[in-house]
């Protein structure tokens, strides 16, 4: 074990919650926001600001998070509702975290959300609480079962937000009212479920010495925002600011991304209803958070907080009204690929706040790192302890590279963001540059800028070269035929003819 890590400190607990916004968070500047439990893992432990997600889809998110693989090399590329033709199982021959956590004596759990493909995490070294699917699985068996036990209303749900699709139907549901209290929804059966499994570890911990990883995983913020009207009407919608990029014209930006907003009825809300949306939104975060709170309650009841490693994340971001889009999908926008990003390691932590390009996938390397296993069979992340120890490795990564599969339809898009740009290569149309030091917000496609082509070449160098080294080569050998840069063709994935062409 990294000598920097307190030798008590063997317990680890991760919480992720799935479609979640960076700016719903008050450790990241919202000052309207209810989230103070979250907000106290932040004060006692390291907030990265520069979290990423290497794919922006909530399958391949996860599976990568589970393997400690880049998505294009375990291939679980598409949430299984809306499989277009990649696998939906990861291997059970795979290497995950969790196994390995297992095989090294640990109690390992996860409760809630699964949807890392067919395959259950009980393949993967885990105590099984999960749920299956991309939304609260209100009609489960236990749910049900659970609120019969408790004497709570069953589920029913009134107000349906939803906009319009061409032809005058209606769209997707984006919210509604439930006709439940909080204690029965769906958030506090994964929060009950949570307590009981954290308290069976915490048991054989202190008799055994036996430690233990829980993951518990939230279904929401993710659409539609089904809550109670306490939770429903929690923000005043006229404490929301609109997105920056709102009024997005999609101008000179790929078609599919006016599709999107087509397919969500993005434009069917006025600036008052997207307030509101916004706003019930953020009370769908505070909900999670109080149910957070629970689990935070019980932990210190049982005597675990010295010895618990806490981390807090999500799969990916949500778009929400940002360039008028919802949901997130075929765009690679900063809104659904930076992630909330906390770690909580006793001793170690003490509410700081970094800089550094991190992945999800670094997290499982840390958790392996606390377990005193070697990080480095996290084949691409990379244990955060030494970020956290306040040193920096010379090759620690000064850029990020994201990956997108397709959800609805296979479109293949890669992205290469730094502090002062952002390029997006896509097969489909239309690629992306974008000034981030005077355009944050990702409005105006730089692309085909003549005052942009030494950048646009730089960049487009740097992400090929990358895709080459993680041996990412189909799409990189797009990218040489494609792209302008200063890169011969003969330099991607050789064949037997390319001798013979010279």
């Amino acid at each position: 074990m990294t000598g920097r890590i307190p030798e008590n400190v063997k317990n680890v607990i991760t919480f992720m919650t799935d479609q979640h916004r960076i700016d719903t968070l008050g450790c990241l500047g919202n000052v309207h926001a209810h989230t103070q439990n979250i907000d106290s893992l932040a004060e006692e432990g390291c907030i990265f600001a520069k979290g990423f997600t290497p794919s922006a889809i909530c399958t391949p998110a996860r599976a990568s998070m589970l393997t400690g693989q880049l998505p294009f090399k375990h291939q679980t590329l598409a949430n299984p509702e809306w499989n277009i033709a990649y696998s939906t199982a990861i291997p059970e021959t795979d290497w995950t975290y969790t196994q390995a956590l297992r095989d090294h004596g640990y109690n390992v759990g996860m409760v809630g959300k699964y949807h890392c493909g067919t395959n259950l995490p009980d393949k993967f070294g885990c105590d099984d609480d999960t749920f299956w699917g991309a939304e609260n699985p209100v009609a489960n068996e236990q749910y049900v079962a659970w609120l019969e036990e408790n004497e709570l209303p069953p589920v029913k749900a009134h107000e349906f937000w939803r906009g319009k699709l061409p032809g005058n139907r209606d769209g997707h549901i984006l919210a509604a009212r439930l006709d439940q209290p909080e204690e029965a929804t769906f958030e506090r059966f994964i929060a009950d479920r949570s307590i009981a499994r954290l308290r069976q570890y915490a048991a054989e911990y202190k008799e055994s010495g036996k430690p233990f990883s829980l993951d518990v995983h939230f279904f929401g913020p993710h659409l539609p925002y089904f809550l109670p009207d306490e939770w429903f009407d929690l923000i005043d919608p006229n404490d929301i600011v609109l997105p920056e990029s709102f009024g997005d014209s999609l101008i000179a930006k790929p078609k599919v991304q006016q599709n999107y907003a087509t397919y969500w009825s993005t434009s069917s809300f006025n600036t008052e209803e997207w307030k509101k949306l916004i706003a019930v939104y953020w009370g769908y975060v505070a909900m999670i958070d109080f149910e957070i709170g629970r689990i935070l309650d019980a932990a210190r009841e049982l005597g675990l907080m010295d010895d618990t490693a806490m981390f807090f994340t999500a799969d990916h971001g949500e778009f929400t009204g940002a360039h008028r889009l919802n949901d997130k999908g075929p765009a690679m926008y900063d809104d659904i690929y930076r992630i909330p990003f906390i770690a909580r390691i006793p001793g170690l932590t003490h509410g700081e706040k970094r800089d550094e390009y991190v992945s999800l996938i670094d997290i499982p390397a840390t958790i392996m790192d606390i377990a005193g296993i070697d990080p480095a069979k996290v084949e691409d992340g990379r244990s955060l302890v030494p970020l956290l120890a306040g040193e920096v490795p010379e090759d620690w990564r000064q850029n990020m590279v994201c990956e997108f599969h397709g959800l609805h339809f296979p479109i293949q898009q890669r992205m290469l963001r730094t502090d002062d740009y952002k390029l997006v290569i896509s097969h489909e149309s239309i690629n992306e540059l974008y000034d981030l030091k005077h355009d944050p917000f990702e409005l105006n496609n730089l692309y085909t800028a003549p005052a942009f082509d030494e950048v646009r070449r730089e960049m487009a160098a740097e992400l090929y070269t990358q895709l080459k080294e993680r041996g990412d080569s189909s799409f990189a050998k797009w990218m040489a035929a494609m792209t302008e840069f200063d890169i011969p063709l003969s330099n991607t994935a050789r064949s037997d003819w390319d001798d013979v062409a010279k």
